[in-house]
């Protein structure tokens, strides 16, 4: 019954967190402005994940958080504080900062086939936020049949609470981490999200 409750209580905090809310006055993008019209959070991007469009309105975002002319939830206020979707120049190209980048063979043999025949690679154990649901992120990984595996992972209507001793005390016992060894299966990114806190745009490193 506590778990049940405690649950509840992080759904009805994730309905109650602010969403986007602009100073009055504000010249925005439209992107921007169908998610403040619709109430919706920087991370339930319109976009699909790591497209031009999704880092577009993430550094839109973050140059008005910088400035003070925003007001974000935790979990958007994260992104926008980590490096996701800034450039750089590696090598004569620009890449994003925090997100998979198209690599070549040579560099890198760990690439999802099925993406290459679409034009993009695919890095492995690198997980990252979806878009859309039905869970909060998703990792490409090898399967035990030497194939490729997309495993999805967190609900998307709960925080990460791995900051908490006790919720993680919690989340650790009902989920028995210790006994999550396989990377293929969404159980062991859920009890090991932490250590992507960065990339993921998460308060703390902390496993669960």
């Amino acid at each position: 019954m506590r778990e049940i409750k405690e649950i509840l209580r992080e759904y009805v905090e994730q309905l109650q967190s602010p969403s986007l809310f602009l100073k009055e006055g504000l010249n925005v993008s439209p992107e921007l402005k169908y998610h403040v019209d619709n109430n919706l959070t920087l991370t339930n991007n319109i976009y699909r994940v790591y497209s031009e469009g999704y880092f577009r309105l993430v550094n839109e975002v973050r140059d008005l958080y910088e400035n003070g002319d925003i007001i974000l939830n935790e979990e958007d206020r994260l992104m926008v504080e980590s490096d996701l979707g800034r450039i750089v120049e590696i090598n004569g190209r620009e890449i994003y900062l925090d997100a998979p980048f198209e690599l070549t063979e040579e560099e890198d043999e760990d690439v999802l086939e099925e993406a290459k025949h679409r034009g993009k690679n695919v890095k492995l154990n690198k997980p990252f936020r979806t878009s859309g649901g039905p869970k909060k992120f998703a990792v490409y990984v090898k399967s035990k049949s030497g194939g490729i595996k997309k495993v999805t992972f967190g609900d998307p209507n709960l925080r990460v609470r791995n900051r908490n001793k006790g919720a993680a005390k919690s989340f650790r016992a009902r989920h028995k981490c210790d006994q999550k060894k396989d990377r293929t299966t969404a159980g062991y990114w859920a009890c090991n999200v932490g250590r992507y806190a960065k990339q993921l745009g998460l308060s703390s490193s902390n496993s669960w």
